[in-house]
């Protein structure tokens, strides 16, 4: 009895495939399959650019010398095949590839109905009675829906199902590569493939406590592992990129040469050793592990207790008031809140801290943490400083005020301002105001010590009471 592939017509199109003979597929049906049954070991290193390098160890049997095809599947479907490279660690000199063909042209209603157009297929009804009739029927088009010859009539929108005999050669169920090679050595070979795939990130996330006093706090960090590529990478050496690495489209390999330093300074367990890495950094996790298709994943990167912590209320200018006239500039003007910690091995840590977010909380009376703010830093080496900025201060605000503009030359002006600093917390606060200014610039005047931070930045640190105001005057000469 002749078996068949059932496709519903109806608005929504459903498959069945009730059996396919053993040369439905043709030659290839023939051809030694590679499955992910025949992996032997994985390893996935994974940048954060959504791009992951994968290296997986299959066993195969070639049992003659010669020219044979093999079709490699379970491969990503996101996999770039430009990318693949194949060898044998059995036998490095006895293996070579002489062609590659990516099959991704995937089994579905729609495909297998296309590859019949032109073609003699069977339609199935049900009467009301429940007997079934079944009709020769030549697909003539699938543009906009299926159109049959049926007999000497066009028929539309036809009730019931379609049987195919087979499925089409050069349909496949999910995405494979296809060989040709040719062996010097017949026999059992270990074979690494390797190849790039995009639809795998990665991303850290660090959770900061704050004490009491906001001098000190405990950091964790996350990584967080996603896996879109289509494929499952089981008990998988996992490594870690962490860098900006530069891609091309089309995607080329990419090649590095690693200098090899431990991590040894944070505090904990870690799980991750870290490398440098050509540019980059390189973590890889002392275990191996699963990455499931369509997972997140979460492992801990580092722990470090009573990390020294600063607190500044930051409130900070614009370089275009020195050039012309405004009067009041701003009313209530929000004071920033900004922690800062030093990425240093005195405090903790001492290691590269890769680019993600970073989220605040602090307990209350009760001793439950609260969220009190995030934010996202870039790649920090060690020794750096790492500053968030976590929101805005309530109780302390400015206003801004220029109290004086005058135009010494076309290329030289004089500016006064007035920052009216109020406190209306039940302590002293500190305020750090920082003013960019450009050009050739000289305070002339200031009610307050100042810092020249750098060329274009003057900065002021003002103490303001609880419950009081305090004004800061200032002048200065801008050339340009």
């Amino acid at each position: 009895m002749r078996s068949h592939l059932f496709i519903s017509v109806l608005p929504f199109v459903a498959l069945l495939l009730l059996a396919v003979p053993p040369t439905a597929a043709g030659e290839a049906a023939s051809l030694p399959d590679s499955t992910a049954a025949d992996r032997t070991s994985a390893a996935v290193t994974v940048y954060n650019v959504n791009l992951a390098l994968v290296r997986e160890v299959r066993s195969l049997r070639i049992d003659r010398g010669g020219v044979a095809s093999l079709r490699f599947m379970d491969v990503p479907s996101s996999i770039n095949p430009r990318t693949v490279s194949l060898k044998s660690l059995t036998a490095p000199g006895a293996l070579s590839v002489l062609e590659q063909n990516y099959e991704y042209d995937l089994i579905s209603p729609e495909k297998l109905l296309e590859k019949y157009v032109g073609q003699e297929v069977e339609v199935v009804e049900q009467a009301q009675d429940l007997t079934t009739r079944v009709s020769k029927a030549t697909l003539l088009s699938v543009n906009g829906g299926p159109v049959y010859r049926i007999g000497d009539r066009i028929v539309l929108n036809q009730t019931g199902r379609v049987t195919l005999p087979s499925v089409p050669a050069d349909l496949v169920a999910r995405p494979t590569l296809v060989w040709t090679l040719r062996s010097d050595k017949p026999g059992t070979h270990e074979v690494e493939a390797s190849y790039l795939t995009d639809g795998v990130n990665w991303s850290a996330d660090y959770v900061v406590v704050v004490d009491a006093d906001d001098r000190s706090s405990d950091l964790t960090g996350w990584v967080t592992v996603e896996n879109r590529s289509g494929a499952t990478f089981r008990d998988a050496t996992l490594k870690l990129v962490a860098g900006d690495v530069r891609r091309v489209t089309p995607s080329a390999p990419v090649a590095y040469e690693a200098m090899r330093s431990e991590l040894k300074a944070a505090a904990g367990a870690p799980q991750f050793a870290e490398e440098s890495f050509f540019e980059y950094h390189l973590y890889t996790l002392d275990r191996p592990t699963t990455i499931r298709e369509n997972e997140t994943k979460q492992i801990t990167l580092l722990e470090a207790p009573s990390v020294p912590l600063t607190k500044r209320l930051l409130l900070v200018g614009q370089p275009g008031w020195y050039r012309s006239r405004y009067g009041t500039i701003a009313k209530d003007e929000k004071v920033s809140v900004v922690l800062e910690f030093k990425n240093a091995r005195e405090a903790g840590l001492g290691i590269p801290l890769p680019k993600g977010t970073i989220r605040v909380y602090k307990k209350d009376r009760s001793g439950a943490e609260q969220f009190v703010g995030e934010d996202a830093i870039g790649h920090t080496p060690k020794d750096e400083t790492v500053k968030l900025k976590v929101g805005d201060a309530f109780d302390v605000v400015a206003d801004r005020t220029q109290t004086d503009y005058r135009s010494l030359s076309p290329r030289q002006s004089e500016s006064a301002f007035e920052i009216a600093l109020r406190n209306r917390k039940d302590e002293d606060a500190v305020v750090t105001v920082r003013e960019p200014v450009g050009g050739d610039w000289q305070v002339v005047q200031s009610s307050q010590t100042y810092k020249k931070l750098d060329a274009g930045t003057i900065e002021f640190v003002v103490t303001v009471p609880k419950g009081q105001e305090v004004k800061l005057t200032y002048r200065v000469r801008v050339t340009w």
